[in-house]
């Protein structure tokens, strides 16, 4: 069988030695066939109409471990952390109407940053599907736009080869999410079941020989090019092959927001985030460049800010594994469809090295004439942040929500390794960190550091019972501003600070919370505390929460106003009264 999804062929490789078992119900097909896709953890919250998949699940735990989360969205958005950090396929179980509405925020999520992700939804009996039954909702219907593709199996024979292929597409080409809903009587329904070993995905690409040799004519009469990556490097496993292509040529490299880790911060071709809170140096070797070569990336409005003005002068080169993205946003000079890792490798061999010795040196120096600047406020964000740095491995994972502190992260952290910084990028979630350091921290089994701000943390803080209860590693930085720091920046920018609704006014004790939760609490007052506190709160065991109380007016920059380019970025506030 085969499928086509973004114009990349995907054939199945069914293995048929196999042992063929007496008849069994559904709902035990559905858990043996996690187990043969290697499935580790399925992160969940039962129901009326999963029951069956649950009780399979309690007679399987020896082979996989069901995590019960406080919210189906926590659970969700704790699959997609640990499909980024392990790399695998995350699964997701929810029971029929709200179980499975909760999970559409999570979806989407994984949707708009190209994350594996498998959810099965229980639904009523077929007999009742569409009569408005007490819990029936379409969730199908719902998910069409945000997955890859989704199921509802009807038939007990099907269900077997229906999860096969959900796994296949979800780490197919550019991964995403799959939804399988199965009403309850096909749960229950008996069925005989062979097991198999997992399909292995070929990728058949169209033939890209004159584009290659487009690309490589492109290449060869560049002087400045400049490279910009995203997500697409990692989930192809290219950071390698993006290293080696970058040094042969000597090729300066930005990356998106997704693309953070791909090449360690400190490699010397590394200059760090374009976009709207890039780097005002890499604007700079943006501007300067004569041409752009973009891998694994899509242009979007974070990045291009005003796509019709972005790098309209330039020769662009487009890599991707999507043919959708190729001239969606911004016009492309040559592209080749294809696999980052292996487009990479064949360029690389058809291209001689090049020394761009002053290039490279003019595009760090732009960089160093703009460093990141901290505030004067007796707590500064990235004082905090570079303590955390400091006193974390180099492989540290990171998780954040949405907000302020997601852009200091991504601007100073600094990241050495790929799938250690997981993050919300497309759809921009907040509460999305809570789970996704939790799905991290199963991925490996090691500290997770989550940061946070006090408006993105109060709409999943349940899940605090979660991490104590599963006594995991995960340490919450709350950089507590008392207002919705990005919205408020905005406001304050370019609505002649109207404060509507972003003065948040909370009297959350957090020292209190962590306790209630059964949880270590701390807090950070003033720079002399951070480093002591980091480092109390980073050898707990267990989950911690640390209280760091930060200025209502910090900003995050520099920044591009939305609609504008990268001419037009403020890297310093203005004077009042000016």
């Amino acid at each position: 069988m085969t499928f086509l999804f973004h114009s990349v062929t995907i054939t199945t490789i069914l293995h048929t030695k196999a042992k063929v078992q007496m008849k069994v119900k559904g709902a035990k097909i559905i858990v043996d066939c996690l187990i043969e896709q290697g499935v580790e953890y399925a992160f969940g919250y039962p129901g009326g109409t999963i029951l069956d998949i649950f009780d399979e699940l309690y007679k399987a735990s020896d082979k996989i471990m069901q995590v019960l989360t406080s919210h189906e969205q926590g659970a969700c958005h704790a699959a997609d952390g640990y499909a980024r950090v392990s790399g695998k396929v995350g699964v997701v179980i929810a029971t029929s109407g709200p179980g499975a509405t909760n999970l559409v925020t999570g979806i989407a999520n994984a949707y708009m940053d190209s994350v594996p992700l498998v959810a099965i939804t229980g639904n009523v009996p077929v007999p009742l599907l569409g009569r408005d039954s007490f819990q029936e909702v379409d969730i199908a219907g719902i998910t069409m736009p945000i997955t890859k593709h989704n199921y509802i199996v009807k038939d007990v024979t099907q269900l077997a080869d229906t999860l096969r292929e959900a796994f296949l597409i979800a780490k197919s080409g550019r991964p995403g999410p799959v939804l399988v809903d199965v009403p309850k009587n096909v749960q229950q329904e008996l069925c005989e079941f062979s097991q198999k070993k997992p399909a292995v995905p070929k990728f058949s690409f169209p033939n890209q020989d004159k584009n290659i040799k487009t690309a490589v004519a492109l290449l060869e009469k560049s002087e400045r090019p400049l490279l910009y990556i995203g997500g697409g490097v990692i989930l192809s496993e290219a950071s390698k092959e993006l290293i080696a292509f970058a040094e042969k040529l000597q090729i300066p490299v930005a990356s998106s927001m997704m693309g953070l880790g791909a090449i360690p911060y400190i490699h010397p071709l590394f200059l760090g985030m374009i976009g709207m809170h890039g780097h005002a140096g890499v604007a700079k070797a943006v501007k300067e460049c004569d041409s752009l070569i973009v891998v694994g990336a899509r242009f979007s409005d974070r990045v291009a800010t005003n796509r019709l003005g972005f790098c309209s002068t330039k020769q662009i080169l487009h890599i991707d594994a999507d043919a959708a993205e190729i001239d969606k946003n911004v016009c492309t000079n040559a592209h080749i469809l294809g696999d980052a890792k292996n487009v990479l490798t064949t360029l690389a061999a058809k291209l001689a090295a090049k020394k761009r010795d002053n290039w490279v040196k003019a595009c760090k120096e732009s960089v160093e004439a703009f460093p990141f600047k901290s505030t004067g406020e007796s707590l500064c964000a990235r004082k905090v942040l570079e303590a955390i740095r400091k006193l974390t491995p180099p492989e540290q994972v990171v998780a954040t929500d949405v907000g302020q502190h997601q852009m200091w992260t991504a601007q100073s952290f600094g990241f050495v390794k790929p799938r250690t910084f997981v993050t919300s990028g497309g759809l921009g979630t907040m509460g999305y960190g809570f789970g996704a350091a939790m799905g991290a921290a199963f991925a490996s089994k090691k500290n997770v550091v989550m940061i946070t701000g006090d408006g993105s943390f109060h709409m999943n803080l349940n899940e605090m019972a979660t991490a104590v209860k599963y006594n995991l590693p995960v340490k919450i930085f709350i950089l507590n501003n008392n207002v919705l720091g990005m919205v408020r920046q905005w406001q304050n920018l370019f609505y002649e600070k109207r404060f509507s609704s972003t003065t948040l006014n909370l009297h959350t004790d957090y020292l209190k919370l962590a306790e209630a939760f059964g949880a270590k609490g701390f807090e950070i007052h003033g720079t002399k505390d951070i480093e002591k506190t980091v480092e109390a709160a980073l050898k707990e065991k267990g989950p911690v929460i640390v209280n760091c109380k930060i200025c209502s007016d910090a900003f995050v920059l520099p920044m591009v106003p939305a609609g504008k380019t990268m001419d037009d970025m403020i890297t310093e506030l203005p004077k009042e009264g000016k």
